[in-house]
């Protein structure tokens, strides 16, 4: 089983380079699964309703968000009614939505998507490890294939948690700090990793913001309204490659659409 999943989603132009390209990644990858971190697909601050249909109906199959998903209120009621639209996990469990996803795949196999969120340097969450024990309580056994989005900020924590999973889930990818990292790698038990996919979006800025803003919120560490940049877009992604009997990690392969050109 191939699984696609595409790196945080930013604003329009991570959202432009998304329609442009998927179908054709899907049809050379032979992807069974389309998974997206979209929690900064509305201007690069949450997500809206009509974005997220926008998203399904280009061929995004499942979603992940993070910290930014609250951004938009509008969102809470469609987190309850839509499934496929995960939060993480280990916020409270009193808020809209759910952080565990568990259907069929095109080719007939059944998966699970969990959504968790790092705790070092983000708000005071349930800890994440002891969720991600909880949400595979809730998996029935025959469903071995299982990826993870972890949302968080340090690279350390990140890695622990996959060594901590390496062997009860097929893959736990990083999200985030929307620069794409060179370890994407099969562990030792089968579970893929990489410590973020990158950002899908405007790479002539700073993690999706114009750059001209967040050079001058450095230098005068003044508050203002950050906007979202356009130039460059850019597709980061994955592919991982899951043997459907016992839901290991064969391969992870890093994808980037660069110019219009894939190069990965």
């Amino acid at each position: 089983m191939n699984i696609l999943f595409i790196g945080d989603i930013f604003a329009s132009a991570g959202r432009r380079v998304v329609a442009e390209h998927l179908r054709q990644l899907v049809t050379e990858e032979r992807i069974d699964l389309v998974i997206a971190n979209v929690e900064n697909a509305a201007g690069g601050f949450g997500v809206t309703v009509p974005i997220a249909q926008e998203l399904f109906s280009v061929g995004v199959e499942v979603m992940t968000t993070g910290n930014h998903v609250w951004d938009k209120r509008e969102i809470y009621d469609f987190l309850d009614r839509e499934p496929r639209l995960l939060r993480p996990a280990n916020y409270d469990a009193s808020l809209p939505g759910k952080g565990l996803y568990i259907a069929t795949a095109r080719n007939g196999v059944s998966y699970a998507v969990m959504n968790l969120q790092g705790r070092v340097h983000l708000p005071p969450l349930e800890c994440p490890f002891k969720k991600a024990d909880e949400l595979l309580k809730q998996v029935p056994d025959d469903v071995k294939v299982r990826f993870v989005d972890f949302h968080a900020e340090v690279t350390s924590e990140k890695m622990a948690l996959a060594w901590y999973l390496d062997g009860r889930v097929s893959a736990v990818i990083g999200t985030h700090t929307h620069v794409p990292t060179a370890d994407a790698r099969v562990l030792e038990k089968g579970t893929a990793f990489q410590t973020d996919c990158g950002m899908t979006g405007p790479y002539e800025s700073v993690i999706g913001v114009e750059k001209e803003m967040i050079i001058k919120r450095f230098l005068t560490q003044l508050p203002m309204r950050f906007e979202a940049a356009k130039g460059d877009p850019q597709l980061r992604a994955v592919v991982v490659a899951v043997d459907e009997e016992t839901g290991r990690s064969t391969a992870i392969k890093p994808v980037a659409i660069i110019g219009g050109r894939r190069v990965a």
